[in-house]
C-alpha cells in the first residue's frame, strides 16, 4: 500500500508549532515582522503573496506590504531595501519573484541582509548550507526534509536522486539529502540515460518543470518520489512533474499534487521568519 505524503496536514502541524512559539515570545515582549516586497501585480503572485499574508496573520508573525507599481526603479526598490535593513523591528524581507524585466532580480535578491534573508537565495546563506553552518535555508527543499522525517522515511545511507539543478531546489536538495547522509545524484536535461540514473533511486525529488514527465518506468519499485512540479493540465485541473496516477502504485511513498510539497513551501518560511530573531540575536 502506497503511503500518501500529506503535505497540508504536515504544514499545519509545523504551523501550530509555530503558532505557539511566537506566543511564548510575545510574553517576553519579542515580536516577530516579516516584510514583503510585490513589484507591480502578477496574479499569481498576489495570490501567493496573499497566501503568505494568511499565514503571517494565523501564526501571530506581524506582517508589513509593500506593493510597489510596475514602473517602480531598480533604484527605488534598493533604496527601500536598505531602509528595512537598516529596521531593527523588522526581521525578514521578502521580495516577491518575478520582479518586472527592467528590474535585476540578482542585484534585488543579493541586497537583501543574509540575517533578514527568509527566502534563502542570498549567495552568503547559500555558502552556509553548502559548508553546513547555521543560515537561511531555501523554503522548499526544506520543507521537503521536513515531509520525509515527519513520515517516518529516513535518508541516510540512501541512494538519492534530484532532478533539476536551479539554484532554489535542485541544488540546495542535493545539499540538504548529503547533509541527511543520503548519497546524492543531480540529474538534469543534460543527463545521458535518465531512467537508469532515476531508477536506482530510493529517493527521487523531481523538480524539472514539465507536466507529468516522469512515468512509471522512471522509478524503482518501492522508491519515495517527491513531486515539486505544479502545472495546469488541458482540463484546468492541477498536476505535477510525476504522472501520479502511474507511478504511485510502484512508490512506497509519494507526494500529491496539490497537497504535497507546495503548502510547505510556507510553512518553512514562516519557520525562517521565527528563527531569524534568533539569528539576529
Amino acid at each position: 500500500m502506497t503511503q500518501l505524503i500529506d503535505g497540508k496536514a504536515i504544514s499545519a502541524q509545523i504551523k501550530e508549532e509555530l503558532k505557539e512559539r511566537v506566543a511564548t515570545m510575545k510574553e517576553r515582549g519579542v515580536e516577530v515582522t516579516l516584510a514583503v516586497i510585490q513589484v507591480g501585480n502578477d496574479p499569481a503572485s498576489s495570490v501567493y503573496v496573499g497566501n503568505k499574508k494568511k499565514a503571517c496573520a494565523y501564526i501571530g508573525i506581524h506582517s508589513l506590504a509593500y506593493e510597489l507599481a510596475e514602473e517602480t526603479s531598480e533604484e527605488e526598490l534598493l533604496k527601500l531595501i536598505d531602509e528595512l535593513n537598516e529596521k531593527k523591528d523588522v526581521n525578514g524581507i521578502l521580495v516577491q519573484l518575478p520582479l518586472p524585466k527592467h528590474i535585476n532580480e540578482e542585484k534585488i535578491l543579493d541586497r537583501i541582509h543574509p540575517l533578514k534573508d527568509v527566502d534563502g537565495f542570498h549567495p552568503q546563506n547559500v555558502g552556509s548550507l553548502c559548508i553546513g553552518r547555521k543560515g537561511f535555508v531555501s523554503c522548499t527543499p526544506a520543507g521537503i526534509i521536513q515531509l520525509l522525517k515527519r513520515s517516518g522515511i529516513s535518508v541516510e545511507g540512501k541512494e538519492c536522486v534530484v532532478i533539476g539543478r536551479s539554484n532554489i531546489v535542485g541544488k540546495p536538495m542535493a545539499l540538504l539529502l548529503l547533509q541527511e547522509n543520503g548519497t546524492v545524484t543531480v540529474a538534469h536535461s543534460k543527463t545521458r540515460n535518465l531512467k537508469e540514473v532515476t531508477r536506482r533511486a530510493d529517493i527521487l525529488v523531481v523538480a524539472v518543470g514539465k507536466p507529468k514527465m516522469i512515468t512509471a518506468e522512471y522509478v524503482k519499485e518501492g522508491a519515495v518520489v517527491i513531486d515539486v512540479g505544479i502545472h495546469r493540465n488541458e482540463q484546468n485541473k492541477l498536476c505535477g512533474d510525476v504522472d501520479f496516477d502511474d507511478v504511485a502504485p510502484k512508490c512506497s511513498a509519494i507526494t500529491p499534487v496539490p497537497g504535497g510539497v507546495g503548502p510547505m513551501t510556507i510553512a518553512m518560511l514562516m519557520n525562517n521568519c521565527v528563527e531569524s530573531v534568533a539569528l539576529q540575536k
